[in-house]
């Protein structure tokens, strides 16, 4: 966890190339978009036949880039602070939907994990991974993994 904890909050170069104001409300109106659809699907489908379909649709070629991790990062502090504007269901699945989606449109590889825990109570989490490092918050070590997609 410490390697994962070094990855999240290491300061990135991506921070040093801030976005225009126009490409920031461009990658927030991807985000909302993006959200749109996980929603929609959601509705229409169990969650493998969601990724599935959220994965086939404009996929890019898969990226060689070194800094992947720290775009993916970078995506993923994005998506969570431009949901948290969102009325709704805003929560780990639906975030890491988005995600995905973005993720895959720059053809940077991610899984999606699903994870459960029953004691104290039952409670599950979802977050996205890239090469096994946690791009949106992960679960505490309490929570057992379930699914990874």
């Amino acid at each position: 966890m410490a390697a994962v904890e070094l990855a999240t909050s290491a300061p990135t170069s991506s921070a040093a190339r801030r976005l225009s104001l126009a490409g920031r409300t461009r990658l927030a109106t991807e985000i909302v978009l993006a959200y749109l659809r996980a929603q929609r699907e959601l509705r229409r489908a169990p969650i493998t036949a969601v990724v599935e379909r959220l994965r086939s649709s404009a996929a890019a070629a898969p990226s060689r880039r070194v800094d992947a991790l720290e775009e993916a990062l970078r995506l993923g502090r994005a998506v969570s602070r431009t949901l948290a504007l969102l009325p709704g269901d805003t929560r780990c699945l639906r975030r890491s939907l988005v995600l995905l989606q973005l993720l895959n449109r720059r053809g940077i590889s991610a899984r999606l994990v699903i994870a459960a825990r029953t004691d104290p109570a039952f409670l599950a989490h979802a977050w996205v991974e890239h090469d096994g490092v946690p791009v949106l918050v992960p679960a505490s070590d309490s929570f057992g993994r379930l699914v990874e997609l």
